[in-house]
């Protein structure tokens, strides 16, 4: 089962980038024009992209090889975390800096419903995607990386 929400949470992961390269391009492009629905739902979009990817990675970081089971297969305390690169980044760096992009995400997805002047709420979520799509891209587990942290690209739904 892990391994089919491993390649949930990868897919999803794409599908977030490509939202949100998306996202960023409409609401500069458009940057003058008001909000419509169509933009509200590229919007949504996102945000429920966002979200479920969230709860696969809630899955994974409780009950996959790769989180808190990680620690306690190794009797790890913290100071040992924060020691090996490789734990810090699975325990803490690469959770925490996709949540900080998540909630980016959100607040930009509430600013779509706000009644603003289309310029500024535009701008304001304009500056929230950029901001959360370099996060994504710094948090990214790429297979350049480390050899405990490299991933591959595509993660096999079935391995």
């Amino acid at each position: 089962m892990d391994q089919g929400i491993l390649g949930l949470h990868s897919l999803l992961r794409w599908a977030l980038i490509i939202f949100l390269v998306i996202n960023i391009i409409r609401v500069n492009v458009e940057a003058s024009e008001h909000f419509d629905k169509v933009d509200r739902m590229w919007s949504l979009r996102l945000l429920i992209t966002t979200h479920l990817n969230l709860l696969a990675a809630l899955y994974l970081y409780f009950f996959g090889p790769n989180g808190i089971n990680r620690i306690k297969a190794g009797n790890f305390i913290t100071k040992d975390v924060m020691e090996r690169p490789e734990l810090r980044y699975w325990i803490i760096e690469h959770p925490t800096m996709m949540l900080v992009s998540m909630v980016l995400i959100t607040i930009s997805h509430s600013y779509s419903k706000k009644d603003i002047e289309p310029l500024k709420k535009h701008k304001r979520m304009s500056i929230l995607y950029i901001l959360a799509l370099v996060i994504i891209l710094a948090a990214i587990p790429w297979p350049f990386r480390i050899e405990e942290i490299a991933r591959p690209l595509f993660r096999s739904l079935y391995n």
